[in-house]
C-alpha cells in the first residue's frame, strides 16, 4: 500500500488553510504528506490580500523529483491561481486518483479564481478529478447552474461531495453523487463561528483515506465526522476566523 499522498496547495501564512491544513490532516490520519506549493499569499484569519503563482517550472521539477523516487496514487489538489498552472499539473497529474478542492473564493468572500482560469479548470482538470468537494456557491460558479442537479450534471465529474455549510443555518446537510446521482446525504448540526481551513481539511482527509484503500463512500463518511471533529475543538489564534484542531484522531484510520 503506497504510503503517502501528494498535496498541491497555497501557502497560507497563519496555518490555518492551505498547504499547512493538507500537511496536518494527511499526517493525523497516518500517512506521509508530499506537499507542493501552488501559491504564496499575504493573509491572516481575517483576510487574504495578495496572491502570488509559485512558477510552473519549479512545479514541474518536483513533482517529477518526488515521482522518481516515492510511490503515490492520489493527489490533493487545492488552490491553483493560474491558467499555465493549472493546464501543467493538469498534465502533471494524469493518471493519479485526484481529490480536486475548487478553491474560487475565500472564507472571507476575497475572489481567487477569474473567468479565464474557471474556463481552463473546468476544461483541463475537471475530467481527470476522481472526486470534488465544492460547496453550494462554488458548485453554482463551476457550472453556471443555480440549480443544483443540472449544476451536478454539467460538472460532469464521476465523484461529487456538495458541502452546503455556506447556505445553511441550523442544520448542514451534505450530499454525495455518483454520476450525477445523489447516493448518500451526511446530517450534522451547523458549529457556531467562522472556521479557516474547513475544506482544505475534509479534501486532505479524502485523499487520506483513499490512499488508505477505503472506498469513496466510506472515505467521505469518516473524513466529514473528522473534519466535525476537528471544528469542535477548534482553536483560535488571531482575530477573525477559528482554526480546525488536527489532532491524531486515531479512530479514524
Amino acid at each position: 500500500m503506497n504510503e503517502s499522498v501528494l498535496a498541491l496547495s497555497g501557502l497560507d501564512p497563519c496555518g490555518g488553510a492551505g498547504i499547512s491544513a493538507d500537511i496536518e490532516s494527511i499526517n493525523c490520519l497516518g500517512l506521509t504528506p508530499l506537499p507542493i506549493v501552488t501559491t504564496m499569499t499575504v493573509q491572516n484569519t481575517q483576510l487574504v490580500v495578495e496572491i502570488h503563482p509559485v512558477d510552473v517550472e519549479l512545479i514541474i521539477k518536483q513533482f517529477h523529483h518526488l515521482q522518481a523516487d516515492i510511490d503515490f496514487n492520489v493527489v490533493k489538489i487545492g488552490l491553483l491561481c493560474s491558467s499555465e498552472q493549472i493546464t501543467v499539473i493538469a498534465d502533471l497529474v494524469q493518471g493519479k486518483s485526484i481529490v480536486l478542492d475548487p478553491i474560487v473564493k475565500t472564507s472571507t468572500q476575497e475572489v481567487l479564481l477569474q473567468t479565464r482560469e474557471i474556463d481552463t479548470l473546468k476544461q483541463s482538470l475537471l475530467p481527470l478529478v476522481k472526486i470534488i468537494t465544492p460547496n453550494m456557491a462554488e458548485l453554482y460558479i463551476l457550472s453556471g447552474e443555480k440549480d443544483e442537479q443540472r449544476a451536478i450534471e454539467k460538472l460532469a465529474c464521476e465523484w461529487v461531495l456538495l458541502t452546503t455549510t455556506d447556505v445553511s443555518d441550523f442544520k448542514i446537510e451534505h450530499r454525495l453523487y455518483y454520476n450525477a446521482k445523489l447516493v448518500k446525504s451526511y446530517i450534522y448540526d451547523k458549529l457556531p463561528g467562522d472556521y479557516h481551513g474547513s475544506g482544505c481539511t475534509l479534501s486532505s482527509a479524502i485523499a487520506s483515506f483513499i490512499t488508505h484503500g477505503l472506498s469513496v463512500e466510506t472515505a467521505c463518511q469518516r473524513s466529514l465526522d473528522y473534519t466535525y471533529q476537528t471544528l469542535l475543538n477548534a482553536k483560535s489564534i488571531g482575530k477573525m476566523q477559528f482554526h480546525p484542531n488536527r489532532k491524531n484522531y486515531h479512530e479514524f484510520y
